[in-house]
């Protein structure tokens, strides 16, 4: 709301027109390097607030209904280099270190944003180190093992509250539901582009292709329900057939980094009996 109606407040809403909002919505996504996703929220908001006000007989009609949706690509599987993960921690670290246990969570879990951040304690077993999604996105429960960084990150917000209702919580104990504010600026000022929260998710994923883990398990953390999601990973796999296709023709391999993953797939072993 605060950045709607910074453009908006002075204005009577019957003469905002859908070029306004337009023209609002297409700055705001340049400046703030908003994903397609996120202007489509955007337009929401703006939608919602114009038909509560002609329930309401304060406007008579809905011009945020006449802006273009965004076209959003759920198929992208956009991670983060190890140098872009570097700017991104030193840029959280310098302005929202509070916030650091969430980005570790985010990087080594894999799990999505309401998911983590609906996250409770009671579905948090730091004894056998793993958490439950009670019910994924697929309608389905699932298991997530806790690998060394996402402990010491629980470990730390669990000093953040009575450790019996919600796990993130900020530095006062108050309850986090969003990280859009503080994570879209550290993005802004690591300089990183086209990277959205989801990002984080794809970035646990390909680390885990990457360091060898099978699409099969991959799939069973992320909580897929087909395992078509979990194929747009497969060229990352060092068994992938163009990759031996490159070694055979002996060109050089680019160094991956498995900080993150590899870690988390020492925990996938443990759970799982083996990775194939």
């Amino acid at each position: 709301m605060p950045w709607l109606l910074a453009a908006f407040r002075e204005r009577a809403a019957d003469s905002i027109t859908p070029q306004d909002l337009e023209r609002h919505l297409t700055r705001m996504a340049e400046e703030r390097n908003w994903a397609p996703a996120s202007v489509n929220r955007y337009r929401a908001l703006l939608s919602l607030i114009f038909r509560l006000g002609i329930e309401n007989g304060k406007v008579k009609e809905n011009p945020a209904r006449l802006v273009k949706h965004r076209l959003v690509n759920n198929a992208r599987t956009r991670w983060l280099s190890p140098e872009e993960e570097a700017r991104l921690r030193i840029a959280i670290a310098a302005r929202h270190p509070e916030h650091i246990p969430e980005l570790e969570i985010a990087l080594n879990t894999g799990l999505r944003l309401s998911e983590m951040y609906g996250l409770t304690w009671e579905n948090v077993n730091l004894s056998r180190r793993v958490l439950t999604v009670p019910r994924a996105k697929n309608g389905e429960m699932r298991h997530v093992p806790i690998n060394t960084a996402a402990l010491s990150a629980l470990l730390e917000l669990r000093k953040r509250g009575d450790g019996t209702d919600r796990v993130i919580r900020s530095l006062k104990g108050f309850v986090l539901s969003d990280p859009s504010r503080w994570f879209e600026n550290a993005v802004r000022i690591a300089k990183i582009r086209d990277f959205s929260w989801h990002c984080l998710r794809h970035t646990f994923a390909s680390r885990l292709v990457m360091a060898g883990v099978d699409l099969r398990t991959v799939q069973e953390l992320l909580g897929h329900k087909s395992i078509a999601m979990t194929v747009r990973y497969s060229h990352l796999s060092p068994s992938h057939p163009w990759r031996r296709l490159r070694l055979t023709r002996r060109d050089p391999v680019i160094p991956t980094d498995t900080r993150t993953s590899t870690a988390q797939t020492e925990q996938v072993q443990s759970a799982s009996g083996g990775v194939s």
